[in-house]
């Protein structure tokens, strides 16, 4: 995926079936971050609070990835979150019944939590 101008561009170039996923991914995690949209960050829509970054979407060409920054920090009963680099994790998405409303505003809820803390010391 190439350079987009903002979040709408970027969602506008992925293939359809994914963009399905993409979308509803987006509608969840707007909820859950209530009043924090998404920007572009490193290419990929990315919600932060203040300068420090939260969660983000990216889209490849079979599945799109909902990870987070302090991912492995996040307690995950379901077992989904896959470890990434550093501290990140995050976990595939192939298809909307992948796409999980509540499991997903719970990581959020966490991931914020572990944020504010950094801010407050």
């Amino acid at each position: 995926m190439g350079k987009h101008a903002n979040v709408r561009e970027y969602v506008a170039v992925v293939p359809e079936g994914l963009r399905e996923v993409l979308e509803k991914a987006l509608a969840v995690v707007n909820e859950a971050m209530s009043g924090t949209g998404p920007a572009l960050w490193h290419g990929q829509p990315t919600w932060s609070l203040g300068k420090q970054p939260v969660c983000f979407l990216k889209a490849y060409p079979k599945y799109v990835t909902f990870g987070f920054w302090k991912g492995q920090l996040i307690e995950d009963g379901s077992g989904r979150l896959e470890a990434m680099s550093r501290q990140m994790a995050g976990v595939k998405l192939r298809g909307l019944d992948d796409v999980d409303a509540r499991l997903f505003t719970g990581w959020v809820e966490q991931a914020s939590a572990l944020e504010k803390d950094v801010k407050n010391t």
